[in-house]
């Protein structure tokens, strides 16, 4: 079947044989992700449900299990539940039976990954579930195997043909165990109403823990906030801008509230022969856009991207407090 993605072409006309094979590889893929979306709408649905609400209910964490690149997938469903808020590890399926049984507990739910459902080495998980009455969801594409007839929910995946050409090498069906288990997750974080503030809690490294800090982690404060009153000269008021060298001076009345803001931009528009004898109530621009120091950088980006300016205003009951620039957030690698 041709694919539906559109092929490049090379100077001479011709799409080269590695991006036909790539985009043949994510044709097969997305199909066994149309295939399983389907699947959900139908009877897949329940057993996914009731596997949602018995992690949800358990008192203690996800064990997910798996072998070979059903393995790999594990772990990474694993990473996902435990940064999302749901307690998870990967505990290996061959090493389980050296020890690694002690890591899991009574109160845990055991989810194993196998698409054949027939692994040799997950009979000894299977019996350790069974013995302690620890529930154990099977993530296969057999509901009839071993490990399938063993579990008490199964999540049947649909079979789909992998991208190998040869259709051995797991690349779709692993790509159908990760989609479930990112989908068990999402439904769980948004079962809980898990916040970005809670995510941040488990993320703070990289630039995805710099993203959930706040506004005041990067805004400037105190001698470094460019800022006047109410009837400064233009004069004094682009010294203040040169110095502070943020491009800006925030004009604030007797009680520090912010007034106006007068930027680069403000001069350019308002360049005339008196410009630095004119008072900044006249250049000024009126009701500068403020923020709070408990906003998320998150937000905080959304909100210059949006408006398309490089600079924010940071008060706190209406008090004067900060001043966040663009350039301050890329030296952070926020932005």
């Amino acid at each position: 079947m041709p694919s539906s993605i559109p092929l490049m072409t090379s100077s001479s006309g011709l799409t080269p044989t590695s991006v036909e094979s790539a985009l043949r590889t994510l044709e097969t893929e997305s199909g066994g992700i149309n295939a399983l979306a389907a699947a959900l709408r139908g009877p897949l649905g329940e057993p996914f449900a009731k596997s949602v609400d018995l992690i949800r209910n358990a008192k203690g964490r996800v064990i997910v299990t798996g072998l070979g690149k059903s393995g790999h997938m594990a772990r990474k469903i694993a990473a996902t539940l435990a940064s999302t808020g749901t307690p998870a590890f990967f505990v290996h399926t061959a090493e389980a039976a050296h020890g690694d049984l002690g890591m899991i507990t009574a109160d845990d739910v055991i989810m194993a990954l196998s698409w054949s459902g027939e692994q040799p080495e997950m009979k000894t998980l299977v019996n350790y579930s069974a013995r302690f009455a620890i529930p154990m969801i099977a993530v296969t594409s057999n509901a009839a195997s071993s490990l399938g007839q063993a579990a008490d929910i199964v999540i049947e995946l649909p079979k789909a043909r992998e991208a190998c050409p040869h259709n051995l090498a797991p690349t779709t069906s692993t790509m159908m165990q990760v989609a479930i288990g990112d989908a068990i997750a999402i439904a769980l974080l948004e079962g809980r109403g898990f916040t970005a503030l809670e995510f941040a809690h488990f993320h703070p490294g990289g630039k995805l823990g710099a993203m959930l800090k706040f506004v005041r982690d990067y805004m400037r404060t105190g001698a470094e906030i460019p800022v006047k009153p109410l009837g400064t000269k233009m004069s004094d008021a682009v010294m203040e801008m040169s110095a502070k060298g943020l491009g800006c001076v925030c004009i604030v009345n007797d009680a520090n509230e912010a007034i106006g803001i007068i930027t680069d931009g403000d001069l350019r528009r308002h360049m005339r022969p008196d410009l630095l004898t004119a008072s900044v109530d006249e250049i000024m621009t009126r009701q500068p856009k403020t923020v709070p120091p408990s906003m998320l950088a998150t937000e905080m980006i959304e909100v210059l991207n949006t408006r398309k300016i490089t600079t924010l205003v940071v008060t706190e009951a209406d008090k004067v407090v900060g001043i966040v620039h663009l350039h301050d957030l890329l030296r952070a690698g926020v932005a």
